[in-house]
């Protein structure tokens, strides 16, 4: 894990967000306010503008340095627990640990960051049931060698928690407000969320 890899998954990430634009924003219209894909957009292009004074950096530095950038440019509620999760990763970096070790434990304790920030948990039809679910496999597998394998788990993981949202009944943000009438509608940041996860997962896997 070094700046290379970190800004060409962003980039990764961005053209995948950037290709899946409409649905995104369609998603949000339905039970939300509709600017999650232009918050998630804005936020990417911030952290992409960083790349020549983080090249080189440790990751540690570049993850305190993007999450920073994302609380500071991104508006609503993803921009903030976005950078939450970003500065929790940037908190356990551990230069000593083995790549597929770093992720877990990093991952877990921005996830861990965001769900206290959000006062929020699996089943209440946000990210999180995206994010929960693969930071609780990338624990798990954190002893395992082959980062194929890996990977390929950790996309069915986030495909299942994305598909998830669609039935059940929102408890945080606008779409709590709905009821009943938010379910058959996938949450857009679980979606976002999901579509992230699986660019960074399908550089692994097609290396």
């Amino acid at each position: 894990m070094d700046s290379e890899l970190i800004f060409y998954s962003l980039n990764q990430i961005k053209t995948s967000i950037d290709q899946n634009k409409e649905e995104i924003e369609k998603l949000d219209q339905a039970i939300g306010d509709g600017d999650h894909i232009f918050n998630i957009q804005r936020g990417l292009k911030a952290t992409l503008d960083l790349k020549n004074e983080l090249t080189g950096k440790n990751p540690d530095e570049i993850f305190k340095k993007i999450g920073t950038k994302i609380m500071t440019t991104v508006g609503g509620s993803s921009g903030a627990l976005l950078a939450t999760l970003l500065l929790g990763m940037a908190k356990k970096y551990d230069d000593k640990l083995s790549d597929t070790k770093n992720i877990a434990y990093m991952f877990s304790e921005g996830v861990e960051a965001m769900k206290k920030r959000g006062k929020a948990d699996i089943g209440e039809k946000t990210m999180l049931d995206v994010l929960i679910p693969v930071s609780e496999d990338l624990i798990k597998l954190s002893n395992e060698n082959d980062s194929v394998f890996i990977a390929k788990k950790i996309k069915q993981t986030a495909e299942k928690g994305m598909l998830y949202t669609k039935n059940i009944v929102a408890t945080k943000g606008r779409a709590s407000f709905l009821g009943d009438r938010a379910k058959g509608h996938i949450d857009p940041g679980a979606r976002s969320s999901q579509l992230a996860i699986e660019a960074i997962c399908n550089i692994i896997i097609n290396a």
